[in-house]
């Protein structure tokens, strides 16, 4: 039976849709107190950190047709790849509930009939979008695509053009934590981008154009984040785009901008959920995934981000640097193992180290030193292991 696949233009409208979202403006406007020029330098350092591991994670999984936890498996074996999987839903349970909820509040500004409805609202459109299946959306995606392209153009302009009041420049977020907070939202789809680049036609053009997209989308909505709060001074998304008079078009980028996100979040839960047990089915995970995080949305307050995106970096980021070491530079594959202790101690060191790093503040961040210096453990410790079986 052949399998259908997906086409380098369908998978350039995922991930353009997974980079219009709120959470990624609404990450945008903590880089405020840098200042335009300097913020952008910041967006744009952490966004090419992020997106150079964004493409090699795609990659791994284009070349062996496998998802994202399964090429996990391949550094850390059967039982090792559980760990991440696990980790891997609970992190994405948790963005399916701050898009809705970041979503039912930018909606709320615009329409006002209580947050919980728009949670509702959001909620079942994600729902119908995975019922639809990757496959199957890209007529959607291109109207979708579309609309949202359009209507954020005059999103921008109602932001920038004539706005002229500054939020005044102060130190309250370093340069290096801000590249930080630009590579976390890049790193945060590392553990979901082969869920998509393994059913492409074109492997590699697919894998590169995906993370083009995505990169130069994601650095457009840190921008408009940073220009909402400099230039209008407003942080709150529905009431700007009250005023730069929007209305219903603000209303619908609102929405669908976080249909198109957060349906990748529940979609790839289920993914991963498939990785721990064969019995269970992606797609309908996906729903259930969707159902809790609308309840969640509903239910918890969760209107700062940043300390949840730096735990996502600590996680992941070391888990990337090993795997990368692993398929590109020692050329192993550990599937068939029950568990690669080693790289496990390994992992755990990474992610030690980059919580000692977030006490210091480098120019370039914590992941990119910190997914270098795991990448040095990871290969002196396979060359002392090689000597010493020699």
């Amino acid at each position: 039976m052949n399998v259908k696949k997906t086409s380098v233009l369908s998978n350039g409208l995922i991930w353009f849709g997974a980079a219009v979202s709120m959470a990624e403006i609404m990450t945008g406007t903590y880089f405020a107190p840098l200042g335009f020029t300097k913020g952008m330098l910041a967006n744009l350092t952490g966004h090419l950190i992020g997106c150079m591991m964004l493409f090699l994670a795609g990659l791994i999984g284009a070349r062996t047709r496998r998802s994202s936890m399964e090429t996990v498996k391949m550094s850390f074996g059967q039982k090792g790849g559980i760990l991440f999987a696990v980790l891997n839903v609970l992190q994405l349970v948790g963005w399916t509930a701050i898009m809705i909820y970041d979503a039912s509040l930018a909606a709320n500004g615009i329409m006002e009939t209580g947050p919980w409805v728009w949670c509702v609202v959001v909620g079942a459109l994600i729902v119908i979008w995975i019922l639809i299946g990757i496959t199957n959306l890209r007529k959607f995606n291109v109207i979708a695509m579309t609309a949202l392209f359009l209507l954020t153009l005059v999103l921008c302009r109602g932001i920038f053009a004539g706005n002229t009041a500054g939020f005044l420049s102060d130190d309250s977020l370093s340069f290096g934590l801000a590249v930080e907070l630009a590579a976390a939202m890049p790193l945060s789809w590392l553990p979901l981008i082969s869920d998509y680049t393994r059913e492409a036609e074109r492997p590699l053009a697919a894998t590169a154009v995906s993370t083009v997209v995505y990169g130069l989308t994601s650095c457009w909505m840190y921008a408009i984040g940073m220009g909402m709060a400099l230039y209008t001074g407003e942080f709150g998304i529905g009431q700007i785009m009250v005023n730069a008079g929007l209305g219903i078009a603000g209303l619908l980028i609102i929405v669908f901008s976080t249909v198109t996100t957060t349906f990748m979040d529940a979609f790839s839960a289920g993914v991963s959920a498939e990785s721990l047990t064969g019995k269970l089915k992606a797609k309908w995970v996906g729903v259930i995934v969707t159902i809790i995080g609308t309840i969640g949305a509903v239910i918890y307050p969760m209107d700062n981000i940043m300390d949840f995106l730096y735990l996502i970096g600590s996680v992941f980021a070391p888990m990337i640097a090993i795997m990368i070491t692993d398929y590109f530079l020692l050329k192993k594959d550990c599937t068939a193992s029950g568990a690669n202790p080693v790289n496990l101690v390994i992992w755990l060191a990474g992610f030690i180290i980059y919580q000692m790093l977030m006490q210091v503040d480098t120019i370039l961040g914590n992941t990119l030193p910190d997914m270098l210096i795991t990448m040095v453990i990871c290969l002196t410790v396979n060359k002392l292991l090689k000597r010493r079986l020699m």
